[in-house]
């Protein structure tokens, strides 16, 4: 608390870099002029922004392309098919044929599965018959909450899941202007206790405009812990230290606190370098300060931290500067998952060698963890049963909350990286299929009468 006390240093004002500063940018930094192609190719695609502090102060400029930040900023070649590639091209820079241009991104944006594990047709809650877009409802205890004038980040991961939130499809977005929606929906469902506030990114707004999304919800006494997801303490740390109202925030913060709930900020990092500017390790000490909780996760990501020295540093970090390791996800199937994605047998092999190294109290982490239709699957290993090699997996969450904590077994496949490319065995508990199923039947005609078999969340949410 007595950080707050101490007035911070005046810092830089944040600007975002989006498509049209590309030039400038691919001008300013050494990238092969190949590349730089690609990238301006790219982009009509797949969400681009970036800021000052990501270019000058997280990217490895004399290891590009492989450094992986800008593997984690920058659209890289092989990120779309080579067919998609030649569309996008020839739409772009053939005579005559611009007007094609909307069409064919549509197009490819539609074939990068912008909604994964049944976003859209199972985790959209209804209130009096009415669905509610600016949230969802998976599981039990929690609601997410997506507020307008946050759907947008500091800096774009290119792996981002939540990318079709960037590309100005309404059809595609989650988004609501105010809070009265959710506040109405968690009075009439008393076994929320959870709100996660994200996007995008809600650490963009101004701290007035985050005040009046938080507030009401200090209104609901059955809502016991606020949390918000955040990448901002990666791509723009000075939100919590130079900003102009990075104190008010903070005093927000303390707020949250003070009124008795539990304030969890789920901090996003995708690597060590991320935390190792000074700016980063203050922004950490502020937020712990105000009695706010700070949990790390994020996706194991091939190109960018597919190495368990890596993933160890980034635990052994967060841990000794306060923060809890908390889940390393497998990137979901969405977006550029080809270019992104590590088999399962891989995903695990990196995690047990980084907990290896791990000091006791950063063993917290959880992982590879694959949020999934049915709800998160965490692949704990390989076992030998009658001869046969199998995966051991485990729902950490479910939306049957029945299926929460209860082993599985499926055929091993070095080559799968997701849920829906496993093989179950025969005798796996007719629930456990049946959830496990329904990853296989999002998006298809026969989706809609078996996903029914699936219990609703209590209260109506899909």
């Amino acid at each position: 608390m007595k950080l707050l006390e101490q007035p911070a240093p005046v810092g830089t004002r944040f600007e975002a870099y989006g498509p049209s500063k590309l030039d400038e940018i691919l001008k300013r930094f050494p990238v092969p002029e190949g590349l730089a192609e690609t990238i301006r190719l790219f982009s009509l695609v797949l969400p681009f922004r970036v800021n000052e502090y990501v270019l000058t102060e997280l990217i490895d400029w004399a290891n590009v392309p492989a450094d992986p930040i800008f593997q984690l900023v920058f659209p890289q070649d092989g990120m779309l098919t080579k067919e998609d590639e030649h569309d996008l091209a020839r739409a772009a820079t053939g005579a005559g044929r611009r007007a094609e241009l909307p069409a064919v991104v549509r197009r490819i944006r539609q074939r990068l599965n912008p909604h994964p594990s049944g976003q859209l047709e199972l985790n959209v809650p209804t209130l009096g018959g009415d669905e509610l877009g600016g949230l969802q409802h998976k599981y039990r205890h929690t609601v997410l909450y997506f507020p307008q004038q946050g759907q947008t980040c500091h800096t774009y991961c290119t792996y981002c899941f939540r990318w079709a939130q960037f590309v100005g499809e309404k059809d595609l977005r989650f988004a609501v202007k105010e809070a009265d929606q959710l506040v109405a929906y968690l009075r009439e469902h008393p076994e929320v206790t959870d709100v996660l506030v994200t996007g995008g990114d809600p650490m963009v707004m101004s701290a007035e405009r985050l005040r009046v999304h938080l507030e009401p919800l200090l209104a609901i006494p059955t809502v016991r812990t606020i949390r918000i997801g955040t990448k901002s303490v990666a791509y723009w740390p000075q939100r919590f230290v130079t900003d102009a109202d990075a104190d008010a925030v903070l005093r927000l913060y303390e707020d949250v606190v003070a009124s008795g709930r539990t304030l969890s900020v789920m901090a996003h990092y995708s690597h060590e370098r991320e935390l190792a500017t000074d700016v980063a390790g203050q922004a950490v000490k502020r937020i712990l300060a105000t009695g706010a909780r700070m949990y790390c996760q994020s996706p194991l990501i091939a190109h960018v931290n597919d190495d368990a020295g890596a993933l160890a540093g980034l635990w052994s970090t967060e841990l000794a500067l306060g923060a809890v390791p908390y889940y390393m996800f497998v990137a979901r199937d969405t977006g550029p998952h080809d270019y992104f994605k590590v088999p399962l047998a891989r995903a695990h092999e990196l995690f047990s060698g980084a907990y290896g190294q791990l000091p006791g109290l950063a063993r917290t982490i959880r992982g590879p963890v694959m949020s999934a239709t049915p709800g998160k699957v965490v692949v704990d290993g390989t076992v030998e049963l009658g001869g046969q090699r199998l995966f051991q997996l485990r729902f950490l969450q479910a939306r049957r909350p029945g299926l929460t904590g209860r082993p599985f077994f499926a055929r091993y496949n070095p080559d799968a990286a997701w849920l829906d490319e496993l093989e179950l065995l025969p005798d796996t508990p007719p629930d456990i299929a049946e959830a496990v199923r329904s990853q296989h039947l999002v998006g298809t005609r026969a989706a809609t009468a078996d996903l029914e078999l699936l219990p609703t969340t209590p209260g109506g949410a899909r």
